[in-house]
């Protein structure tokens, strides 16, 4: 049986599959249905159930009688999932042949004239991504703020990071704390962290960062959020490789949820609510730098207005500058959210 195509699927999962349910209820299908007549709005079903063989001729050529879908599905199934794992060789092949000219181009004079810094913008910043990642060798260094990932986002990442991953290279990623509460997130980790990768969090905000095998780095260009750089310059490369090493110490690893860690966790994220508070930042750009939403920021807000009696922002700031509390101090285990109530 030929390969169906994405159209044709979405003609089978509304058209062809309600008229389906239609003849096995009634137990057959008259070749005289004005329904399926040559211009009849449910003419293109009924041809793709014939062509599938979910709808069968009767042996006296009297009607049609439907047809076991378990018979069916795998003709259907079966030859899409070998084309789609040839088409996953043939990539890995033609990966690994760009893989040999990359490091013919590394070695050449034109490599060394290369400019040391490359400006990106839109839909070529994805481009960039996916070549930088397809050339890796050895390592990739991620750091990923929770905000402004979609899950298309993710997805496509998780395709990415997965291929190279499965071509032996190393993944570290680091995320804020917040994203331990994102099912996408959650999905992306479980994906990687099942091929080898490792995800830690960390509590303070810091801009995305992508590094492979430490000789190009990418980073935000620093006035327009829809703009990246890449860098190349070796020192410059070192210096971002050795800021996410020292994140990387202090965070927390993400598959970890022992109650201590998790209390940890709270404990970071409530400290750092309060420093935002005294540092006199709006809420957009605090609910940011925890990396959560405006909403989830005001929550934060609310719980330690409870937690030190106070009904206003004034009070809690007087509450909280008479005690000497500033967020940079270490709170005592008592006085942590718990359960429900962490953060």
């Amino acid at each position: 049986m030929p390969g169906h195509e994405a159209d044709e699927r979405g003609l089978f999962e509304t058209e062809a599959v309600r008229l389906y349910e239609d003849v096995l209820a009634a137990g057959r299908l008259d070749p005289d249905d004005p329904r399926i007549a040559p211009g009849a709005p449910d003419r293109a079903a009924f041809d793709l159930l014939v062509d599938l063989g979910l709808l069968q001729p009767e042996p006296d050529a009297a009607g049609w009688a439907p047809e076991d879908p378990g018979t069916v599905q795998a003709r259907v199934v079966i030859p899409l999932s070998v084309e789609g794992a040839r088409l996953l060789e043939e990539s890995s092949r033609w990966s690994r042949a760009f893989g040999l000219l990359n490091q013919a181009w590394r070695r050449s004079p034109q490599s060394a004239e290369r400019r040391p810094v490359t400006h990106v913008r839109g839909s070529a910043i994805g481009t960039l991504l996916t070549g930088i990642v397809a050339e890796a060798e050895s390592e990739i260094l991620t750091a990923q703020p929770q905000t402004g990932r979609s899950a298309a986002a993710l997805a496509s990442a998780a395709l990415r990071d997965t291929a190279a991953l499965e071509r032996g290279v190393a993944l570290r990623t680091l995320y804020q704390h917040s994203a331990r509460r994102s099912t996408v997130t959650r999905k992306y980790v479980a994906a990687v962290t099942s091929r080898g990768a490792e995800v830690r969090t960390l509590d303070e905000f810091f801009n995305r960062l992508i590094v492979v095998d430490r000789r190009v780095a990418v980073i935000p260009a620093a006035d327009d959020a829809l703009a990246a750089v890449a860098v190349r310059e070796p020192a410059v490369v070192t210096y971002l490789v050795d800021i996410f090493e020292r994140a990387w110490e202090r965070a927390r690893p993400f598959s970890n949820s022992e109650p201590s860690m998790l209390r940890g966790i709270a404990e970071e994220q409530r400290s750092m609510t309060i420093r935002m508070l005294v540092e006199g930042h709006s809420d957009p750009v605090s609910a940011k730098r925890l990396g959560v939403s405006p909403r989830t920021y005001a929550a934060y807000v609310a719980d330690l207005k409870a937690e030190f009696f106070a009904t206003t922002r004034f009070q809690l700031g007087y509450t909280m500058g008479r005690r000497g509390v500033t967020g940079s101090e270490t709170t005592d285990d008592e006085c942590l959210p718990s359960g429900d109530e962490a953060y």
